[in-house]
């Protein structure tokens, strides 16, 4: 999201930030675990069109999934709101040799200067964060090019609580998916925007490092 000094872009960067020393600690955001970054290179792949393609992971945090997509020949550009994850980000894939765009940016609203054309738009366990989550999709898949493709890694949170949409501090916009959204209401949304899509379960508790109770699934979609 926007970088802007004030008002709640700032609050909600500030709120993620504070997080950015410690966020790699969860086995599916730091990929530290071989056998959790084993499995989520397989699901990657599995994704992916062929390499290498131009891949734009919206909300990247420190940039892990985008290392994996460039281990794997892909060409990742990687928006984040949040600077210090960006700061992260970039260290991560400099020190594994990649020169990869990593930038403060709004992720339902990527930058021009991101690029606007892409192969795929990639995102993981964002759409909960957005005010507009309908409107940040429409603008995705407006990114994509012919026949690209749009990947969703989300879920529905068991632990999500009332009064979870006002989570930033100065920010009075609800976010109507706060504590995650169900698979069936994601692909309704999608369907009047996207030629298919499908839905895959991640249940395998491999990809999170522990088992999980609630949804969690990937939504592949065609524009």
């Amino acid at each position: 999201m926007t970088s802007a000094e004030s008002g709640p872009s700032a609050s909600i960067a500030s709120f993620w930030d504070a997080f950015a020393a410690s966020f790699d600690e969860e086995a599916d955001h730091g990929l530290r675990d071989p056998a959790v970054r084993t499995a989520w290179a397989e699901r990657l792949r599995s994704w992916m069109p062929a390499s290498p393609a131009d891949v734009l992971d919206v909300g990247c945090g420190t940039g892990s999934l985008s290392l994996v997509l460039a281990e794997q020949g892909h060409r990742p550009v990687g928006v984040d709101l949040a600077p210090l994850m960006i700061e992260q980000a970039r260290r991560k894939l400099t020190a594994a040799g990649f020169d990869a765009a990593m930038m403060v940016g709004d992720a339902s609203d990527p930058p021009a200067r991101a690029g606007t054309s892409f192969d795929v738009v990639l995102s993981r366990h964002l759409l909960w964060t957005l005010p507009d989550p309908r409107e940040a999709l429409r603008r995705w898949i407006g990114l994509l090019r012919p026949g690209g493709r749009l990947v969703l890694i989300e879920g529905r949170w068991a632990s999500a609580e009332p009064g979870d949409d006002q989570l930033y501090e100065g920010k009075s916009e609800p976010m109507p998916w706060a504590g995650g959204v169900e698979a069936e209401r994601l692909l309704a949304t999608l369907r009047p925007l996207v030629d298919t899509a499908r839905v895959e379960p991640l249940p395998d508790p491999v990809l999170w490092g522990r088992a999980i109770q609630d949804e969690r699934y990937a939504v592949v979609a065609f524009a």
